[in-house]
């Protein structure tokens, strides 16, 4: 369609042109004394046009000319700065391949031709984040190779040529150059200085996803439970685990810091700043329980911390499993000292509720024999020693039955009983 209305167009002014020159009888006539020249009105214009063109095309070709020294230089400073380009990328690629001292020779023969560029007056608009990045290139490349030194060196290079209040670039780089600082500190095991350029960031950086996961890693290792804790629970939050994962860190932290605790009331504090559902995981209430019990806290409040659980193992609905169930009746069998008549009815119904329960059977014979109900003890006691799976639980049934038949003054009974213990290990 274009090129049809180009032809159009120029048949138009072909029809125009013929009937102006065809029938055009001007002349122009040039007096020069003592001559006189007749030109026709046609001639004049097309050396006009001709001239015009001539003087255009003169112009043209010595400005040309005069730019050539120009264009010369301006080649030779694009090459510099693709040479410059291309060192820079070739620091990357042998970076992420491993190869770390070629990747720092690239890097630095990048800086060296943003240098040339720039003593030759052709400065980089760009020249500042690529002198910071460079300078990150060839301190990850020293980081990996141990040369310390040379890494600081390069390190504080890349922070100066991005200032703290720059533009968002400037921001972006130093942030980025502040984060690998602290993962370089601590591979080198210097957790406290890995906290403090985690500190020195900006307060919206220390939310995201890989500063939260140095922090994690970094308070761990400075044995700051609590701070390594909250950042788990952040990290949590952000998705940045699976959630089996996230559980499994949260746990681990959460039992070293009840580990942590050297008295009741400490353990105490601990617990409460626990998050319900951290609270309601069947190993932290078993472990704190019997931390709780192990640094002579009440009896009592090992029992209401694992109330929870013992619903959890009387209701169908919810079950624990065997594993979680055996070491919670393990800490209540612990916790059974100055028991109460409501926890003992707790035992009862529960065991009346699930009478083929062995493990049931047995703490409501252990719970009996602190109430000094011998001779129930006795009952559930025997017959939960010959059809108990775990060997621990079935030889604490066995000496508690030895026990029991030396205080009746049946040796017979007691040898008998303490053999079998020994048995079932």
């Amino acid at each position: 369609m274009r090129a049809a209305l180009w032809f159009l167009g120029l048949f138009g002014i072909a029809v125009a042109v013929a009937l102006f020159a065809g029938n055009n009888q001007g002349t122009v006539t040039l007096y020069w004394p003592p001559y006189r020249v007749d030109l026709s009105l046609n001639m004049v214009l097309l050396l006009l046009v001709a001239g015009f063109t001539t003087v255009y095309a003169a112009l043209r070709a010595l400005a040309a000319l005069l730019e050539l020294p120009h264009q010369a230089r301006r080649w030779r400073a694009q090459q510099k700065e693709r040479a410059m380009h291309t060192a820079l990328l070739d620091a990357l690629t042998h970076m992420l391949a491993g190869r770390f001292l070629r990747s720092r020779k690239a890097a630095l023969a990048s800086l060296a031709q943003e240098h040339a560029l720039q003593a030759a007056g052709e400065a980089v608009p760009h020249a500042r984040q690529l002198r910071a990045l460079a300078h990150m290139v060839a301190a990850e490349g020293s980081h990996a190779l141990q040369d310390r030194a040379t890494r600081d060196q390069h390190l504080h290079s890349a922070l100066s040529e991005a200032p703290a209040r720059g533009n968002q670039h400037d921001q972006g780089l130093r942030e980025g150059a502040q984060l690998r600082a602290a993962r370089w500190t601590l591979d080198d095991r210097d957790a406290n200085a890995a906290l403090e350029w985690l500190a020195a960031l900006p307060v919206g950086a220390t939310r995201r996803t890989l500063a939260l996961r140095t922090r994690l890693k970094a308070t761990r290792l400075a044995h700051q439970t609590q701070d390594a804790l909250d950042t788990a629970r952040l990290l949590a939050k952000h998705r940045a685990f699976s959630p089996a994962a996230a559980q499994s860190i949260v746990r681990g932290l959460a039992i070293e810091l009840i580990q942590g605790a050297h008295d009741p009331t400490q353990l105490q504090q601990v617990w409460l700043g626990l998050d319900p559902a951290e609270r309601a995981m069947p190993e932290l209430a078993i472990h704190a329980a019997q931390r709780l019990a192990s640094l002579g806290g009440e009896p009592a409040q090992v029992r209401h911390w694992l109330l929870p659980l013992w619903d959890r193992l009387t209701q169908a609905s919810d079950p624990l499993g065997d594993q979680h169930a055996l070491r919670l009746v393990r800490a209540l069998e612990a916790g059974l000292t100055d028991l109460d008549a409501a926890w003992l009815s707790r035992i009862e119904s529960a065991h009346q509720a699930n009478p083929r329960d062995t493990r049931l059977q047995y703490l409501a014979g252990v719970a009996c024999l602190r109430r000094q109900l011998w001779g129930k003890a006795q009952q559930l006691l025997s017959q939960a020693a010959q059809q108990l799976d775990d060997s621990g639980l079935r030889a604490s049934a066995w000496r508690h039955l030895a026990e029991l038949a030396e205080q009746r003054g049946d040796a017979d009974a007691a040898a008998a009983a303490w053999k079998k213990a020994a048995l079932s290990r």
